[in-house]
């Protein structure tokens, strides 16, 4: 299927309730009714510029250029509807339910297909008699647009649709059922706060930040539980905010809170489950063992959380919760010191965690998940230019092979490798295999969201893209990284607008966060504001390490301003720091170089530079994408030809 098929479409799926049961009680009347739906919908499909895909018995399947133009529509469906029965006895009124997502879709022959019309389909049986049903992602388009309150009905299976999906219901206005909170909390959504460490000695910092994470990756195994990342949850470190301040933030409806108290080899864990809308405590216990029963105490609260929030354990589940990832408690701690300073993302904090997670395997070589925390520095110093990209992504694909080999069940090994097959390989279906099976195994881990939103983009699938990089937003909103995941694919689906609103948004919630004003800059320069994008690339620079990529943007902005000498002098820094050719390439096209450019861009090919997928969305790539050369390295990398 071409490219030019593939769409952004808001979707309508429509019903009668009752119809099937009406049909075999009275054949003729049920006709009727059909007949009369369709005399009183078409006309306002039209009114909202909503293009009839088909019909199906008393079901329509209507898609729409805009959410809002679908969500006004569906309102005014059920307000034309509610009118038209006022006169009617009961059997002859038209009683109807409407569902709406918002997705990628693939026309052919005038009909439309793809996740998104399943999802859509889904979602509309779970509208009431009279009601409308909306996915998170007509929710994010339409909230403060329109005078209707939306509530939030919570995460929902749907059937055939692998991940969960966030329901809104629209409150009509004639409706008598009171709604007390706008945006209900989801009680299966949960917040793992950081547990206090009251340990005599505070060198066991590590530990206790140790027991919050590895929490938090056993919770996350339950599929029935959606839980916030680490990295937010962090961000309550040695705060004292309410319960319902944190859970309104973070739009959890649970918290787990708790403390270590670590002596010798004994230690004791107090946890407390909260339930957010009220503060009380839903359960709490005490743990006192030793610290080689680390394990068996995580598994005993997360199983304990799943019994009280009322989420079955499937075998499987109850089968990962039991295994140990390492029976020697010294290599466990080791890894946690080494989790511990790789999350600090600083040069001397990764070296650290580098020691720590050898020292780890070398006291148990089948700790999977301490290969999996080497590779993850691999990584991050690759892509950090702490070392040689290429040298440390080799690196880190062994490494997070033989952390799949030890252990297939573990999401963030699954995660890493599909990252760098992707960037070594560009196995795109292998890498895309890895992702679906860490998110099978982890619905919970923002980070395979992330990445995966990444390969999507990269291959065009837009809708799915702006899907899971939502997901990982929604998992890890207060991680600098990560929220900037939706503004990232917003700008390469070359939704500018939308992208400055969502970045902008993340600035004034935190103005020091670099990756929002790197991201932002990116937006402006592409939309011609470069005075713009070079003040934000400037603030990038004043708050990060994270040079290249912020300077490239800076340059090809000064460049555009009409300050030539300046510009040359960023490029001259660029080559003599030894930045990546992607960039080096991007620069010279932008300054009309294209020879140049495509010579950069075919050594980067050849070498298989990490992160040389962005050639196939970054707009500065327009310029070359119908040379030849271009298109030949697109076809090497089994890249799509045609995203412009």
């Amino acid at each position: 299927m071409s490219h030019q098929s593939r769409r952004l479409v808001a979707i309508m799926f429509t019903d009668m309730v009752g119809y099937t049961a009406l049909g075999q009680r009275n054949e003729s009347l049920s006709v009727a009714i059909v007949v009369e739906q369709r005399r009183l919908l078409r006309p306002i499909f039209r009114r909202h510029s909503g293009r009839e895909v088909k019909t199906m018995g008393d079901a329509f399947l209507v898609e729409f250029p805009s959410a809002l133009e679908a969500v006004r529509c569906a309102y005014d469906i059920q307000r034309a509807a509610r009118e038209f029965n006022i006169s009617l006895s009961e059997e002859r009124r038209v009683h109807l339910r409407v569902g709406l997502h918002l997705g990628d879709v693939v026309e052919s022959e005038g009909d439309i297909s793809g996740d998104a019309v399943n999802v859509a389909s889904r979602i509309e049986p779970l509208a009431e008699d009279g009601g409308v049903c909306l996915t998170r992602q007509v929710y994010d388009q339409v909230q403060n647009k329109i005078e209707l309150q939306l509530a939030s009905l919570g995460v929902k299976p749907l059937k055939s649709v692998r991940m969960p999906v966030e329901v809104y219901k629209m409150v009509m206005p004639w409706d008598t059922k009171s709604v007390t909170h706008a945006l209900e909390l989801d009680r299966h959504r949960i917040a793992v706060l950081p547990f206090a460490n009251l340990s005599s000695d505070q060198n066991d910092e590590y530990f206790a930040d140790g027991v919050t994470e590895e929490l938090i990756s056993t919770i996350s195994r339950v599929r029935g539980l959606r839980v916030i990342a680490r990295t937010s949850a962090m961000h309550y470190k040695g705060q004292t905010k309410r319960v319902t301040d944190i859970g309104n933030e973070l739009r959890v409806g649970t918290l787990l809170e708790g403390s270590v108290r670590k002596s010798g080899d004994k230690v004791r864990i107090s946890a407390q489950l909260i339930d957010v809308s009220s503060e009380e405590h839903i359960w709490a216990e005490d743990y006192d063992r030793s610290i080689e029963d680390i394990f068996q105490i995580q598994k005993e609260i997360a199983t304990k959380i799943a019994g009280e929030l009322r989420v079955k354990l499937l075998p499987e589940e109850r089968s990962r919760l039991e295994r140990k990832d390492t029976e020697n408690p010294a290599a466990y701690s080791l890894y946690l010191k080494g989790r511990y300073h790789w999350s600090e993302r600083s040069e001397e904090g990764l070296k650290k965690a580098m020691g720590y997670f050898e020292k780890a395997i070398d006291l148990d070589p089948a700790f999977a998940r301490a290969y999996s925390g080497l590779a993850d520095t691999y990584s991050i110093m690759a892509f950090q230019s702490l070392m040689p990209a290429h040298e440390a992504i080799t690196k880190a694909k062994t490494l997070a092979e033989k952390a799949v080999e030890l252990d297939n069940d573990l999401a963030e090994a699954h995660t890493s490798l599909g990252h760098i097959i992707a960037d070594l390989t560009f196995d795109w279906d292998k890498a895309r295999e890895e992702f679906r099976m860490a998110l099978e195994l982890n619905p919970s881990y923002a980070t395979a969201h992330f990445w995966y939103s990444i390969q999507l983009l990269w291959l065009g699938k837009y809708g799915e893209a702006i899907e899971h990089a939502r997901q990982a937003e929604e998992l890890d909103p207060l991680s600098p990284a990560i929220s900037t995941a939706l503004g990232q694919v917003l700008i390469y689906s070359r939704r500018y607008d939308e992208a400055i609103e969502h970045l902008e948004k993340n600035i004034q919630t935190d103005p020091n966060s670099m990756p929002s004003h790197f991201i932002l800059g990116i937006a402006y320069f592409y939309t011609g504001s470069y005075e713009r994008a070079a003040e934000e690339e400037r603030k990038t620079l004043a708050l990060s390490t994270m040079q290249h990529r912020a300077q490239a943007v800076l340059g090809m902005a000064l460049s555009k301003l009409g300050r030539k000498a300046e510009a040359m002098e960023v490029l001259a820094t660029l080559q003599k720091t030894g930045a990546q050719r992607f960039l080096l390439a991007m620069f010279q096209i932008e300054l009309g170089e294209k020879e140049r450019g495509i010579e950069l861009l075919k050594k980067a090919y050849l070498e298989k530079e990490p992160a040389l997928g962005w050639i196939s969305v970054v707009p500065s790539f327009d310029a070359v994408r119908s040379d030849s050369r271009f298109l030949e390295i697109l076809r090497g990398m089994n890249l799509p030809i045609s995203l412009a």
